[in-house]
């Protein structure tokens, strides 16, 4: 079966920037699972596996402009500790979580107070080229729950 819209996908994946460094990677856990076409993925991703089969093994390079985004300056916002989804020991230079209206959203810690902690809300990754050496591990037909729900269930994918 080809990858295509409203198929679930898992995959590994080695993600680097564009000077090779390795960002990160999925082999060391299990594969990562969405839904094609619901946005699971970023927009170049996508893209990228639109067509590909089970076993396909491929590198997708992804301008920034289809991956996070170019930067925006003045992206520095205080934020009150409490609303961090990331517990712990805080340090500058730091990714966490932050709740928002749209869900959870990574941020990068930039100064740590007693009760707020100003953050970069750039995702991490904006403004970067990215690499992806992905191995297709399986394409299956997404279930009824799945479609309604918008993403994929299961091993690699959302747990209810």
């Amino acid at each position: 079966m080809d990858i295509q819209k409203d198929c679930v996908v898992s995959f590994h994946y080695r993600l680097s920037n564009s000077e090779g460094t390795e960002l990160e990677t999925s082999r060391n856990g299990d594969p990562v699972a969405y839904l094609h076409g619901r946005r699971g993925v970023i927009r170049g991703l996508e893209e990228a596996m639109t067509g590909k089969s089970q076993g396909d093994i491929f590198t997708a390079d992804v301008p920034a402009a289809k991956a996070y985004g170019a930067r925006k300056e003045g992206s520095i916002q205080r934020v009150p500790i409490k609303h961090l989804l990331t517990k712990g020991r805080l340090k500058p230079g730091m990714t966490v979580k932050i709740n928002t209206d749209n869900g959870p959203r990574d941020v990068t810690v930039v100064k740590v107070g007693k009760f707020n902690v100003d953050v970069d809300a750039n995702h991490p990754l904006a403004g970067m080229d990215l690499s992806f050496d992905i191995e297709i591990i399986d394409v299956r037909a997404a279930s009824s729950e799945e479609l309604a729900h918008g993403h994929a269930h299961g091993v690699g994918g959302h747990q209810h």
